[in-house]
C-alpha cells in the first residue's frame, strides 16, 4: 500500500522549464542535441562539398554562399556542434571506462567539456569571421 500512496503523489506532468538539471544532465542533452544538429545538417554540407568538388563554377557558388553572415553563422553552429559532440563523446568514453564517476569529477569534466567546445568555437570563430 505504500508504493500505491507514493505514487499517487507523483506529478503527472513535469514543468521541463522549472527543474534545476546538474550540469551533467545538461551537457548529456546538449550532446543529443549537437548530435541531431550535425546528422540533420549533412545532406546541406555534403550537396555543396559535391558542388564544389564539381567545377570552378561550383566552387564559386559555394564559396559565395559560405560567405553570407547567416551562412557564417550556421557554419558557427555547426563547428559548436561537431566540438562538443566530440569533446561530451571523450567525456562518455572516460564514464565507460570507469573514469571520474563520482559526482565532483563529473561536473569538473562536464565543465570542462563546455569550455573546450566553446573555446574550440571561438577560435575557428575567429578563423571564419
Amino acid at each position: 500500500m505504500t508504493s500505491l500512496s507514493s505514487a499517487a503523489k507523483r506529478p503527472k506532468h513535469l514543468d521541463l522549464l522549472r527543474i534545476s538539471l546538474p550540469l551533467p544532465a545538461k551537457v548529456s542533452i546538449l550532446h543529443r542535441v549537437s548530435g541531431a544538429l550535425l546528422f540533420l545538417a549533412l545532406p546541406i554540407l555534403i550537396y555543396y562539398l559535391d558542388q564544389s568538388l564539381d567545377s570552378a563554377e561550383g566552387f564559386a557558388a559555394a564559396a559565395a554562399f559560405f560567405d553570407q553572415p547567416l551562412a557564417k553563422l550556421a557554419a558557427l553552429l555547426l563547428v559548436w556542434s561537431y566540438a562538443h559532440h566530440f569533446c561530451a563523446g571523450i567525456r562518455y568514453l572516460l564514464l565507460d571506462l570507469h573514469v571520474g564517476l563520482d559526482r565532483v569529477p563529473a561536473n569538473r569534466s562536464a565543465a570542462i567539456v563546455l569550455v573546450a567546445s566553446l573555446a574550440l568555437t571561438a577560435l575557428v570563430g575567429v578563423k571564419l569571421w
